[in-house]
């Protein structure tokens, strides 16, 4: 929204010219969600607490656990709230890109804050019928997989591109939808599934997202793409300021969910988050590197697969529990330790798959 008052202004002083430029707008994206995650924090935790707007712990988890019940959960809102207000003051309005991206991600967000919703009416850790939660997940996501493909104006805009071998792509054509699809409703549970621990899953999330900023400034500008060997995406390069709201608002976010959390964000920031880097691999035209740097993700998810297809075949489990991060925590691993690795573990992942834009 600034960014047509700033060309408007322009008129007057060209000093405005500046706000023309997508790496300032995505700083004052990462620092105004940042900032207001600061400030909005604290009170939203107190009326979170004065509300008892707290955690339903399950009841088959590790027992260290137990003292989290009661903590204020639902923080994840914070988090769109910042995420909504730094992207609409920063971002042009007039790029589609922009609205896709945005509306998903509070489209899943409602799912989720309903789903938070429920479990706290009903006092369990069940939430939505997982049929109810998985349909409109699927309705969701397989609308922005609809208006991506119908308002597509160039073939690589549906190309499935491979990372790491220089000009071998496929178009997609109709397949482009379910991939679309998949993608997002899989990041989207992906996240979920690892929001188990302090901190988990949005360390993560901020440095995916933070990496698939540098893919969507690098594919947007026609130079940056010719140079680097990957598919020139017009107008995508806008969804920076998106990402640069989504690190600032989830480093805000982390200040108050570092262990021990005074705040969770529950599904209402899982699921919205998680849908935010699916969507945005896929405008940018990186599904697969998303597949590579959200490893920690793909990891958590396929232990939990692992578990009940091992369980309902042979009656046996082959973790001690899943996710994978209860497994280490049962086998005596302090919960920090497990955070903090598995940080690591992203940062490896994420490096990795900005090494993709060079080596081709």
């Amino acid at each position: 929204m600034l960014v047509h008052v700033a060309e408007w202004l322009e008129a007057y002083h060209s000093g405005f010219r500046v706000f023309q430029y997508l790496t300032l707008r995505a700083i004052l994206g990462v620092l105004t969600a940042l900032i207001f995650s600061f400030i909005v924090g604290p009170f939203l935790i107190r009326r979170l607490s004065q509300y008892q707007i707290g955690q339903q712990v399950r009841d088959d988890g590790p027992s260290s656990h137990l003292v989290k019940a009661g903590t204020p959960t639902m923080g994840g809102a914070l988090i769109l709230v910042a995420i909504a207000m730094s992207t609409l003051l920063w971002s042009d309005l007039t790029n589609r890109y922009v609205w896709i991206v945005l509306l998903t991600t509070l489209a899943f967000g409602v799912i989720g804050g309903v789903d938070d919703y429920l479990k706290l009416r009903f006092g369990n850790s069940q939430g939505l019928r997982a049929r109810s939660k998985y349909f409109w997940q699927s309705v969701a996501a397989l609308l922005a997989a609809v208006i991506l493909f119908v308002t597509a104006q160039e073939a690589v805009e549906t190309t499935l591109i491979m990372p790491f071998l220089k000009d071998v792509s496929w178009q997609l054509g109709l397949l482009f939808i379910p991939l679309t699809y998949f993608v997002i409703v899989g990041s989207s549970n992906a996240v979920n599934l690892t929001d188990g621990l302090d901190g988990l899953a949005i360390n993560p999330t901020v440095l995916v997202g933070g990496a698939l900023g540098v893919f969507a400034y690098a594919s947007g500008n026609f130079y940056f793409a010719t140079y680097l060997g990957i598919p020139f995406v017009p107008g995508v390069g806008e969804v920076v300021v998106f990402c640069g709201a989504l690190v600032g608002a989830g480093l805000g976010f982390l200040w108050f969910n570092a262990y021990p959390a005074q705040v969770f964000m529950g599904d209402v920031g899982a699921l919205a988050l998680g849908a935010a880097l699916g969507v945005l691999a896929v405008v940018t035209r990186q599904e697969l590197v998303l597949f590579i740097m959200a490893g920690v993700f793909v990891m958590e998810t396929v232990s939990v697969i692992l578990q009940v297809a091992s369980y309902k075949l042979t009656g046996r489990r082959i973790f001690r529990m899943a996710p994978l991060h209860h497994h280490f925590e049962l086998k005596g691993w302090p919960e920090p330790r497990v955070i903090v690795r598995f940080w690591i573990i992203t940062v490896i992942l994420v490096l990795i798959g900005l090494a993709s834009l060079k080596i081709r």
